[in-house]
C-alpha cells in the first residue's frame, strides 16, 4: 500500500483531470468526425483509454484508439503502432502517455507520427514533470508538477483504483 502522503492524484482527481482533457480534446477537434488517440504503452495506454471513453461520453466524435510501443530504454529502436499508418494519415492524432518525465518518450514518438501527413497533432499527459531534455510540450495536461531530479512520478493503475504517487 502507498503511504497516502506520496499520493498527488487520487483516482477522483484523476477521473476529474480525464473529464477536463476529453473536453479539451473535444474543443480542439469539434468539426473532425475521427480522431485518432494513440496512447504510449503501458501506462500511456491505459490513461488513453479512460480518455477514449470520457470523450466519446461527451462528442459524437468516433475515437480510433492506437497502442504504440516504444522501447523506453532504447527510444530510437523503431516503434510499433497497433494501427497501420493509413488508419491514422490525414487525421487528428493526439499522443498520450501518463508522465512526461524528460520528453524523450513523448519525442521519439511525435517523430514516428511526423512520417505521415496529419491534419492535427496534440500531446496529452497526466503529470507534466517540467524537467524536460527535449524542446516538447504537452498540449493538454492534468498537472504540472515542478520536483527535484531525483524524485520520480509514477501512475498506477489498478483493477477499480488508479492513483499517482512522488517516489
Amino acid at each position: 500500500m502507498t503511504p497516502i502522503e506520496n499520493i498527488i492524484l487520487d483516482k477522483k482527481q484523476i477521473d476529474h483531470k480525464i473529464r477536463r482533457i476529453a473536453y479539451q480534446i473535444y474543443e480542439n477537434n469539434v468539426s473532425e468526425k475521427e480522431v485518432v488517440i494513440a496512447g504510449i504503452y503501458e501506462n500511456g495506454y491505459l490513461f488513453a483509454k479512460k480518455i477514449k471513453t470520457a470523450v466519446e461520453k461527451i462528442s459524437p466524435i468516433k475515437i480510433i484508439l492506437c497502442k504504440v510501443i516504444i522501447d523506453k530504454k532504447k527510444p530510437i529502436n523503431p516503434i510499433e503502432t497497433s494501427i497501420n499508418f493509413e488508419e491514422y494519415k490525414n487525421k487528428s492524432l493526439v499522443l498520450v502517455d501518463d508522465v512526461l518525465h524528460s520528453g524523450t518518450t513523448l519525442i521519439y514518438g511525435i517523430k514516428h507520427f511526423l512520417e505521415v501527413p496529419l491534419k492535427q497533432f496534440n500531446t496529452a499527459v497526466l503529470v507534466d514533470r517540467n524537467h524536460k531534455k527535449y524542446p516538447v510540450k504537452a498540449d493538454f495536461k492534468g498537472i504540472s508538477l515542478s520536483t527535484s531530479i531525483n524524485e520520480n512520478v509514477s501512475v498506477v493503475f489498478e483493477k477499480g483504483n488508479y492513483f499517482a504517487r512522488l517516489d
